[in-house]
C-alpha cells in the first residue's frame, strides 16, 4: 500500500501537518506530539469516510519537510554537513533559515548528503570503554 504523504511545517507555536489527499490535518507543540496527532487524525478520517485503511505504524506515512523545518526538527550540524557536501556554509544556513530557497538540484544534493550520513550512522558500532 502506498505511503500517505504528510507535509510538515514549523509554526510559531510548534508544528502543523496535513495530508492533502485525505483532508487530514493536525498540530503539535513538539514534533513527537505532531506525529502522534497525525496518526490519530488520519485514522479518524478513514473511520469517518468509511475507508478500510488504518495507520498502524509510522512506516505508513511519508513526512515531507521544507528545508528550514527539517533543520528545526533534526538538529543537524550544518557546518559539518556543508563541508561534506562541498557547499558554502553561509548558503546552507540561508536555506535552513528560509532566507533563500534552494533549487531542486541543490535540494536533491542536500538530501543525498543527509541520507548518506544517515546510512553511515546506522551502520556504526559503538564500543564501551
Amino acid at each position: 500500500m502506498a505511503k500517505i504523504k504528510v507535509k510538515v511545517e514549523k509554526t510559531e507555536t510548534g508544528y502543523s501537518a496535513y495530508a492533502e489527499k485525505f483532508g487530514a490535518f493536525t498540530t503539535g507543540k513538539t514534533y513527537d506530539q505532531l506525529v502522534s496527532n497525525m496518526v490519530e487524525a488520519l485514522n479518524f478520517y478513514f473511520e469517518d469516510e468509511k475507508v478500510k485503511r488504518k495507520v498502524i505504524t509510522l512506516d505508513d506515512i511519508l513526512f515531507e519537510f521544507e528545508l528550514n523545518s527539517l533543520f528545526e526538527v533534526y538538529p543537524i550540524n550544518m557546518k559539518g554537513l556543508a563541508e561534506r557536501l562541498k557547499m558554502n556554509y553561509t548558503l546552507l544556513a540561508q536555506y535552513a533559515t528560509g532566507k533563500k530557497k534552494p533549487s531542486q538540484k541543490q535540494t536533491e544534493k542536500i538530501l543525498q548528503g543527509i541520507n548518506q550520513v544517515g546510512r553511515e550512522l546506522s551502520e556504526l558500532t559503538l564500543v564501551a570503554n
